[in-house]
Order: C-alpha cells, then structure tokens, then sequence
C-alpha cells in the first residue's frame, strides 16, 4: 500500500482490523519485509499492523526536488494520514532511534514503547556510560554485515534464515541509507523524559547493544522492564522471533 507524505510516497504493509495499531520501525539496513513474522503474529492476536520502508529503503520513492526529512517527522506524517491518533510504536536497531524521537516529541500518542537492539543514539554512542558499558565490543565496519548484526549462533543454525535476512535487506543496501536524523538531541539524560511503559530488549550477543548497556537505558527510563533474549544477536526479532514476539504480545496485552 501507498500513503503519499509531503516528499515522498511511503510504501507500507497493513494487516488490517480494527484492533489496536502497531506501528512497527526497521532497522537502517532492510524494509518493512523483515518484520513478516510480527505482522503475522500480532495481526493474529487481533492487533491492527503497520510496518513501512522510510526513505531510503525497500519501496518508499523520494521526489527528486524533496528536502530532507527527518524520519519521526515522516512517521507523524505517515500515521496522521492513516488516522491513526494514538499506537504501539516497535523500533529496532535505527528503527529505535526513531522510535525515540517520535516518543520525545509526541508522547500522547504513544500508547507503548518497545525499543529493541538499539544503541538510542548518535549522542548516547559518545557517552562515557555508553562506552563503558559497551566495552568497546562493536565490530569493525569491515566485517560482513551478517557477522556483525547476526549473532554466531543463529549462523550456525538457520543459514537459510541468514541468505533471507541478507537478500530482503539487499536492495535498501544498495541505496546506503544513513544513520537516522533526529529533531531532539537524545541523551542518556533525556530518556527521564519517556513516562510512556517501555519494554527494552537486546540479545545476550548483541555487540552494539550488550545487556550491560541495556541495563543503562533501563535505569534511565522511568517506566521501563529489560529483557536480554538468548542465542542472538542485534537483530532478535528475526533471530528468535518466537521468543521475541512472545514476549512483545504479553507486554502490549497490559496496555
């Protein structure tokens, strides 16, 4: 489906219903494709469903004489024009960054937050807590991307599962999207200013998010659980989706 936003004509997937929306956020590598397997298990536990490409990503065309826009301003636009007035918000990875941004800047719509495998911000990576807790454990840029972003467990187990993860995220590679703008500065500071309930995941094996920096956001946030899903890496919504969903649906149930 098409929703058209100034600039841009968003490309999304909708499963519908009159249930609660979800709107769901991916990482700066990959589209909305990579969240099959939560579209599919929240629309059937009778959740409404969005997922979409931002710009530079999957389907989503930008108009030549556009300007930039930052992605939360993009998301206010693409859930006003599908009436959307207050949701579930799922960020992952830079999808979380995101997801913070349209937190900070419009929390009356935000009716949750799951923020998963993700570093918060550009700000944040320069922290000292940051650093610490992350113990300089982010692989070198060098590396393969599935080496990087795929814990070494789940390589080993589900290689199919590894050339589908790479070949849905391949055309969103080739427009070498950037690391998401933001209309606030995100600090550890400023994560006392989400009053929202907050769910925060990374995997055990995460290396740009570990749970020691999970843990980090956790106290930060005022109204928020942590939860470090194992056997996986910076992607665990699609690594151990059946533990990441399980977990995502008993927490939105409470809201």
């Amino acid at each position: 489906m098409i929703a058209v936003i100034p600039g841009a004509r968003i490309w999304y997937e909708d499963t519908g219903g009159s249930g609660p929306p979800v709107v769901l956020l991916h990482a700066r590598t990959g589209s909305a494709e990579l969240w099959r397997r939560q579209l599919t298990a929240f629309g059937g536990a009778g959740y409404r469903c969005i997922a979409y490409d931002r710009r530079q990503s999957g389907r989503t065309e930008v108009a030549p004489e556009a300007p930039q826009a930052l992605p939360a301003d993009d998301l206010r636009a693409l859930v006003d024009a599908l009436g959307l007035e207050r949701f579930h918000l799922i960020g992952t990875a830079a999808g979380g960054i995101v997801a913070l941004d349209f937190a900070l800047s419009c929390p009356a719509r935000v009716r949750s937050l799951v923020f998963a495998n993700s570093v918060g911000s550009a700000e944040i990576k320069r922290e000292p807590e940051y650093i610490t807790a992350a113990a300089q454990l982010r692989p070198p840029d060098e590396l393969p991307l599935e080496i990087r972003e795929l814990g070494a467990w789940y390589r080993g187990h589900h290689p199919a599962g590894v050339r589908e993860w790479l070949a849905l995220g391949e055309q969103t590679r080739s427009k070498k999207p950037v690391f998401p703008s933001t209309g606030n500065r995100i600090t550890l500071a400023r994560l006392a200013d989400l009053k929202m309930p907050a769910l925060l995941i990374t995997g055990d094996i995460d290396p740009y998010t570990p749970p020691a920096v999970l843990e980090v956001f956790r106290r930060r946030i005022p109204h928020a659980t942590a939860l470090v899903i194992p056997n996986s890496g910076h992607s665990a919504f699609w690594e151990q989706p059946e533990r990441f969903n399980g977990a995502v649906l008993e927490f939105l149930a409470k809201w």
